[in-house]
């Protein structure tokens, strides 16, 4: 079994290594080695596992968030979004920044995607700010890790994958976001305004009432939608799946019947994200699904189990190692990836030395999210010096101080699961 187990990572390492993309490389391997030890007559089933793996209902609402934060893009409600953060905020020294975050914030409770929230904020806030005195670098930094509060402030494309992976409520996971977003977004917005104060970063506007007033009734309708996706979902009128079906409806009928700013060509283009988007990730799932079923047929999580906790049984000493774990595939591998790889072969580990899996997946969520700001791959960090039109090393450089937050913020849910599991108890009890 070892043996069996080693030479599939090397020969998926291998594909990866020349450029082969994640899910064709893991279908590839899982195909093989199935042929192999079971013989080609188990090439039937290789369709029906994929197949099986990727229909699963929960999965979704990964286009429909999508889709609907396409549609917000499209139709200026992330600019009245960041009017209204500008007037609230905009007064204290490096104000701007803190808009970035304050709006980060407000976005990732209706897009689920951090790519999508620095794409859509990024290119307005980050020509304001480099216009404003701000260094290109600060910019794209604090753009980049604003952006990452979007998986884990609900709801999150990152959490509905962990949810259908390792078979959790996507409902307990989005509770038990809100504690740990709400202390990274507070957190970022102390060191904007260390970095404001130690380098003298302009204050973005003077505060006035009647503009708060004013910003507030233009983007009043945008507030609709987090009350009704969150509010449905928490309420229990409607699953995870049927909320995002349910943004897509309210964000056509903010941005086409209350702004009248949604054109065909823009609904086209967010058709068209969202299918391109989805196929990535059901590609991903289908072929973990065939390589899953293998393992699980090999017994490889639970033999892995068995192994950590003959070493050690104490909960903490594990989470530590998972840390390290996810921290380090994070810097090479996407979310969606680390997540359909990963998480189905730790599960009885959690299980075995009774870790909650919703605690295990706010600590996954948070280092996942930290990886979308490591390099190599840093999608959300590549995307947003793209934006900016900055150095991704120079970037960088500033952006440790915002993955330090992260880091802390980890830590703290990490060993102190009573801060994201608070709301979970409170409306489901212990």
């Amino acid at each position: 079994m070892t043996g069996t187990v080693v030479w599939m990572l090397f020969l998926l390492f291998g594909l990866v290594a020349i450029n082969v993309p994640i899910a064709i490389a893991l279908g590839i391997v899982a195909a093989a080695a199935m042929v192999l030890t079971q013989g080609p007559e188990i090439l039937p089933n290789v369709a029906l596992v994929m197949y099986d793996g990727a229909t699963n209902f929960s999965l979704l609402a990964i286009p429909l968030f999508i889709f609907a934060g396409s549609i917000m893009n499209a139709t200026g409600i992330s600019r009245r979004l960041i009017a209204f953060a500008t007037s609230l905020v905009g007064f204290i020294r490096g104000g701007l920044a803190m808009v970035s975050i304050v709006t980060s914030m407000f976005f990732a409770e209706m897009s689920g995607s951090a790519v999508a929230d620095v794409a859509a904020l990024g290119t307005i806030l980050a020509p304001a700010m480099k216009k404003s005195g701000y260094p290109s670098s600060f910019a794209a930094a604090v753009l980049s890790s604003a952006a990452t509060i979007a998986v884990i402030i609900p709801p999150s494309i990152p959490m509905i994958i962990y949810a259908v992976m390792s078979e959790s409520s996507v409902v307990k996971l989005f509770l038990a976001g809100f504690i740990p977003g709400v202390m990274v977004g507070g957190m970022m917005m102390l060191m904007s305004y260390w970095f404001a104060r130690r380098y003298n970063y302009p204050v973005a506007q003077k505060f006035d009432w009647k503009t708060l007033w004013s910003t507030f009734k233009e983007a009043s309708w945008s507030f609709l939608l987090p009350v009704v996706i969150l509010g449905s979902i928490f309420g229990g009128l409607v699953t995870a799946t049927e909320g995002a079906g349910l943004a897509v409806v309210t964000a056509l009928f903010v941005g086409g019947v209350i702004y009248r700013e949604l054109r065909w060509k823009d609904l086209r283009m967010a058709m068209l994200e969202g299918a391109v988007s989805t196929a990535v990730v059901m590609l991903l799932v289908a072929s973990s699904a065939l390589l899953g079923t293998y393992m699980t047929e090999l017994r490889v999580p639970q033999k892995l189990a068995e192994t950590i906790v003959s070493l050690t049984a104490d909960r903490y000493v594990i989470l530590a190692l998972l840390n390290v774990c996810f921290l380090i595939l994070g810097c090479f591998l996407h979310s969606a990836a680390a997540i359909i790889l990963v998480v189905p072969i730790v599960m009885p580990l959690v299980h075995a030395v009774g870790i909650d899996p919703v605690h295990f997946g706010i600590v996954v969520t948070i280092n996942l999210g930290i990886g979308q700001q490591t390099p190599p791959v840093a999608s959300v960090l590549i995307t947003a010096c793209s934006v900016a039109r900055a150095d991704i090393w120079e970037v960088t450089k500033v952006n440790v101080y915002f993955i330090a937050v992260m880091l802390v913020v980890l830590i703290l849910c990490t060993y102190v699961p009573a801060i994201p599991l608070a709301p979970v108890h409170l409306l489901y009890g212990s």
